[in-house]
């Protein structure tokens, strides 16, 4: 028999057994490993319900990562799955093949349908093969452990996608035997209820990723503060149009103590991203302070912060390790940048991407910035547009990147003298002045992809990006 051959007996064979309507856990608890895999996909693309219910009983792998195969999730398909899965989880003795631990519904391993004996019989890229790993049935333990659910939520209708709310009401009447557990947790609705609903369904432990939009700090913090101190391996929190009404200073200053003291659990935290930083303002060291380990990514942006919040930042351990900085569109131009300056120098070492765009700068306040900028020597993103620069200070801030050899991506504002009484660009006056700029760039070294300008370019629409070379509109 050729090998070729082989693929086409086993399809055959699968089809055959899926035939059967008598399928049965013992018939498949026979099944040869060589067929198990190739036929569960079969029943699942002609959506055979019966068929994956009996296979998922008798499932002999520890993990089933249905979510590569489904990407989308189809709710009978689902039922089905999670039928099965309820027949064994409520027996006291399981079928003799059944290892499960892991359902995961991610899309996050599509290799697995390419492991068993004849995985010759499916397309697999060079990268898939590379990646490939066997999965190995695990002893008994003699107790059973809880069955995992990974799943990354999005919570964006009202009502709940459908297969998410079937999900959750399963693993709520099963949460002894089973632990949902969501690396990626994203909230867009208003109403805190439902985010709260899910909070109590989640294992805390398991969420990596939070995010929350357009919820009120006030309420936020009231109502989420004892779910977010449990997530104890949480590594990033982004918060984005949250917003707050009110103006009691000293109830926001309460507030934010309450909020800023979960941070104290927060061991892991890498990433904190806050937009509309108005809360803040004025309470900002409350929460640099808490932090328990060292960030790699700050961003707080489209807000204010007063003098006092910005020379919190450069004062505190945990913002000595700075990869990625944003401060975009939090205006600056009232305040000395000489703590944003000592940040710069604090982190030199390691920052990689600083956003300062839209922060209003003056020309008068970059002296405070430039040493510590000069002395950046990994960075590669540098976003300095929407401020408010002469020409002589853009020259004497290029010649200041003439150390970033690793600069690939820059942007920087069109200089003063180009703009007319509307605060637009002349742009007969800006050509040969962005051009001037550019042989002072060069004298110092040699620029990847820079834009000097407004953007998006009101010529061509084009806005800085990896794939463009330079910004050359006229």
């Amino acid at each position: 028999m050729s090998i070729q051959a082989l693929p086409r007996l086993l399809e055959l064979a699968g089809q055959s057994l899926l035939r059967d309507q008598a399928l049965t856990v013992s018939a498949m608890e026979e099944l040869p490993r060589v067929l198990y895999l190739p036929l569960f996909m079969e029943a699942f693309s002609r959506r055979h319900f019966k068929a994956l219910t009996v296979m998922v009983q008798a499932w002999p792998f520890t993990h089933l990562p249905l979510g590569s195969l489904m990407k989308t999730l189809h709710l009978e398909t689902l039922k089905a799955l999670l039928e099965g899965l309820h027949m064994v989880l409520t027996q006291k003795d399981r079928p003799r093949r059944w290892t499960l631990e892991v359902l995961d519904l991610r899309d996050v391993d599509e290799n697995f349908w390419a492991i068993w004996p004849g995985a010759w019989a499916l397309p697999c890229s060079p990268e898939a093969t590379s990646k490939r790993q066997t999965a190995e049935d695990c002893p008994s333990t003699g107790e059973h452990q809880p069955l995992k659910v990974f799943i990354d939520v999005c919570l964006k209708e009202i009502p709940q996608d459908e297969c998410l709310r079937y999900l959750f009401r399963w693993v709520y009447q099963r949460r002894g035997s089973v632990h949902l557990c969501c690396s990626k947790l994203v909230n867009y609705l208003t109403p805190i209820k439902y985010l709260r609903k899910s909070l109590k369904i989640i294992h805390l432990n398991s969420i990596q990723e939070l995010e929350i939009r357009n919820m009120s700090w006030p309420h936020l913090i009231r109502k989420l503060r004892c779910y977010l101190k449990e997530m104890k391996n949480l590594r990033k929190l982004i918060f984005s149009r949250c917003h707050h009404y009110t103006s009691d200073n000293d109830l926001e200053g309460r507030l934010v103590a309450k909020f800023s003291s979960v941070f104290l659990r927060l061991e892991h935290l890498q990433l904190l991203k806050i937009k509309l930083v108005t809360f803040f303002c004025g309470h900002l060291e409350q929460l640099i302070r808490c932090l328990q380990n060292p960030l790699e990514n700050l961003e707080l942006t489209c807000g204010y912060l007063m003098e006092e919040d910005v020379k919190c930042l450069s004062q505190y351990p945990s913002l000595g390790y700075l990869k990625h900085l944003n401060l975009s569109y939090v205006p600056l131009f009232r305040i000395s940048l000489e703590p944003l300056g000592a940040l710069l120098e604090k982190v030199a070492a390691t920052l990689e991407t600083l956003i300062l765009e839209g922060c209003q700068i003056h020309y008068s306040q970059l002296s405070d910035i430039l040493p510590g900028l000069s002395r950046c020597s990994q960075l590669t993103t540098f976003y300095f547009g929407r401020n408010f620069m002469s020409m002589d200070a853009l020259k004497d801030l290029l010649g200041h990147t003439s150390g970033l050899s690793k600069l690939s991506l820059e942007m920087y504002p069109a200089p003063d003298e180009s703009l007319n009484s509307l605060v637009h660009v002349d742009w007969e006056i800006f050509t040969p002045l962005r051009a001037e700029l550019m042989r002072t760039l060069r004298e110092v070294r040699q620029p990847r992809r820079i834009f000097i300008g407004p953007a998006p370019c009101p010529s061509c629409g084009s806005s800085p990006s990896e794939e463009l070379e330079f910004h050359l509109c006229c």
